[in-house]
């Protein structure tokens, strides 16, 4: 819901006004949800920091020395931005802290679950790569029903071509904006320095030029033999360059894993045609009408 609030603040200059969206009940039920989702974050913020704080007690000893030694561990995002500070050693306000894992948090949700949702609705509707994958996956797991290690993630390719297919034709993000900090001409067209311009990354993905028969859902594509000469922009579904999405690496093992948990047990089929998704091209790319897909227990997945 927040999602479509702010998409219709965006397309209306009307409401970019606090003082004249406040006295719409949109504007009230937007504040509403953003203190339930601040809610949420402030309490994730003062568990760590009370983590934090309990792990340097117990690194001191009766006689008030602390211990620099031991092990090392990679520490969390939120881990740094709770000790990050600047040349002058301040550390970041609460509020820099909070913006910064409210973006991670909602923006890596919806992503992550949009992106999980393409990709069961491509295999629901083209079997032979669903079976490719069943077959990757019964090759790396067998009859196990252990957690997916990283070492599993590495082994999992073809899943991985298929979850970069699938964020070809539906990119959870549709678009980004960028400032040209040099002219430039597009096909012909002179775009002058200091333009903010907007890359659609749905439209982007299907240009024939780069990705033949750009409608078709081919893994393959993402081969490593398929991938030479490609233009490293070609394909951007988290957006490039120094403002790229930072958790992408994240986001990709997340949706292999999930995805290997499911398919591992249970093949998909898609109940809808491409034509009745009704795709809605918001903050986040949806579906109007939803995604509607049926599971069958594969033969020999354990019993739960």
């Amino acid at each position: 819901r927040m999602s479509e609030l702010i998409q219709q603040r965006q397309k209306s200059p009307w409401l970019w006004p606090r003082l004249v969206y406040m006295l719409l009940k949109e504007g009230r039920e937007h504040e509403r949800n953003l203190k339930i989702l601040h809610n949420f974050t402030d309490t994730v913020i003062a568990e760590k920091a009370a983590e934090l704080e309990n792990t340097k007690q117990m690194k001191c000893d009766t006689d008030g020395n602390c211990e620099e030694g031991g092990s090392k561990k990679r520490k969390a995002f939120l881990d740094m931005l709770l000790s990050a500070t600047d040349d002058e050693g301040n550390k970041l306000s609460y509020r820099d802290i909070r913006e910064e894992v409210d973006t991670f948090m909602f923006e890596g949700h919806d992503t992550t679950a949009a992106a999980m949702n393409w990709a069961l609705y491509l295999l629901g509707h083209n079997p032979e790569a669903q079976k490719k994958v069943h077959r990757e996956l019964d090759e790396v797991f067998g009859n196990s029903e252990r957690a997916v290690t990283m070492d599993d993630l590495k082994n999992l390719r073809y899943l991985e071509c298929v979850l970069k297919e699938a964020l070809r034709l539906f990119p959870s993000v549709p678009l980004f904006a960028r400032a040209l900090r040099e002219d430039c001409c597009i096909r012909g067209y002179q775009v002058p320095k200091g333009i903010n311009v907007i890359v659609i990354t749905y439209a982007l993905h299907r240009d024939p030029e780069i990705f033949p028969d750009p409608e078709e859902f081919r893994p393959e594509r993402f081969f490593p033999e398929n991938c030479k000469g490609r233009h490293p922009y070609a394909y951007v579904p988290f957006s490039a360059g120094p403002r790229n999405c930072i958790g992408q690496r994240f986001a990709q093992m997340e949706e292999k894993a999930l995805l290997a948990l499911i398919l591992r047990r249970f093949w998909v089929d898609s109940c809808q045609k491409p034509e009745e998704l009704g795709i809605t091209g918001e903050l986040i790319l949806r579906p109007n009408n939803g995604i509607w897909i049926k599971l069958k227990r594969r033969p020999n997945t354990g019993s739960e």
